[in-house]
């Protein structure tokens, strides 16, 4: 699920922020982003991350800087500076021309002077670190909780939807035989073939018919499907790898309900349930 968190400490003269971003994605995927010096802590950020967000991409971005002016430096390499010093007037040199260096020159050359800022050790932000990624991760969390809450009353409403198409196609299912009854009596007299309707090949036929074309099985667990995924959005816990396979489900049995039925009317509905079926899928992918 989408989401942004952020949060700042001050760490002794060590202003700590991070700020967290997270993006839709079916599998887990933490990156976090912080100062070389501090590396050795990446691993441990990233299962505190883990614990907490179980589906999406989430990027942490962590900066650290001191209260304290004095721990900036710049630095000059001194031996890089003569040797490009050098060059230039062995240059003038074989030119025959004036060549001038000024110290804007040097300030463009790579390497000679560099800007650092120092950082204390990992295992003294430790700590601190911790702390500081824990209010932010309940800041994500806190928008996530307002976008799931939008998310489980859309799902709820495409929920009802199914729920309606199955009880159209529950209450047409027993007209099928009938229909196929008549249709097949109607093909039996065009054929200029008068068989009674009590006839036992006809009833025979049909019975068969009936059989094959029986979906009350699939609607029942369908129905059980739809009242175990509302259960589960209920549950506090990470449910969305569930939702996603009681969807799988679903699309199971109204694909066998199309199959089996065998009418054009049910066609119709099985084709619009599995358009709002897929639609519920893919919000799926958005939950924990």
């Amino acid at each position: 699920m989408t989401g942004y968190g952020g949060a700042e400490q001050m760490a002794g003269d060590w202003q700590i922020a991070i700020e967290l971003s997270a993006v839709n994605r079916k599998q887990t995927d933490i990156v976090v982003h912080l100062p070389s010096s501090l590396g050795a802590l990446e691993s441990d950020l990233k299962k505190q991350i883990g614990k907490q967000v179980l589906r999406g991409r989430v990027t942490a971005r962590i900066s650290v800087e001191s209260a304290n002016s004095g721990s900036n430096e710049i630095n000059l390499d001194e031996n890089l500076a003569k040797q490009y010093l050098s060059l230039v007037q062995s240059l003038a040199k074989d030119s025959g021309q004036e060549i001038q260096v000024s110290g804007a020159d040097l300030l463009r050359v790579p390497g000679v002077f560099t800007f650092e800022t120092s950082t204390p050790p990992a295992d003294e932000l430790q700590k601190d670190l911790s702390q500081v990624l824990g209010e932010g991760l309940k800041a994500l969390l806190a928008m996530q909780d307002a976008e799931g809450a939008h998310l489980k009353e859309d799902l709820e409403q495409r929920l009802k939807f199914v729920e309606q198409e199955l009880e159209v196609i529950a209450t047409s299912s027993p007209q099928v035989v009938e229909r196929y009854r008549k249709a097949l009596h109607q093909r039996l007299k065009e054929a200029g073939l008068e068989i009674d309707l009590n006839d036992d090949r006809l009833l025979r036929e049909i019975g068969l018919f009936a059989d094959r074309c029986d979906i009350s099985e699939e609607i029942t667990r369908a129905c059980s499907h739809i009242k175990q995924f509302r259960s589960y959005m209920e549950s506090d816990d990470a449910v969305g790898r569930s939702l996603d396979f009681l969807c799988q489900e679903l699309n199971r049995e109204i694909n066998t309900i199309g199959s089996k039925a065998n009418d054009a009317e049910i066609a119709q509905h099985v084709v619009e349930t599995k358009t709002e079926l897929e639609k519920i899928r893919e919000q799926v992918q958005n939950i924990q």
